[in-house]
């Protein structure tokens, strides 16, 4: 994975980041020699995203299989929230 200096960032702008995502799918972005942040573009992060979402929805199967979760209609969800409210 690329690793751009916030130095060059600031002399370079986005031109720094294409470079880099030219060469890989992401960037580290360090500060003052440290790794702060990581760059992507749009269509990995939005993989990420999806990888994400199938993940929690997998979570909440498993826990409604193992009896620890509530499977309701959003409008029964919702009535039993309020009626939960202090």
């Amino acid at each position: 994975m690329k690793n751009i200096a916030a130095n060059e960032l600031k002399v370079r702008g986005v031109a720094a980041i294409d470079q880099a995502l030219g060469e890989d799918t992401e960037a580290i972005i360090s500060v003052r020699g440290l790794d702060r942040y990581v760059v992507m573009d749009l269509a990995s992060y939005n993989r990420l995203r999806v990888c994400e979402l199938d993940a929690a929805l997998y979570q909440c199967h498993q826990e409604i299989e193992a009896g620890e979760g509530i499977e309701e209609s959003a409008e029964r969800h919702l009535e039993r929230i309020q009626s939960e409210k202090p």
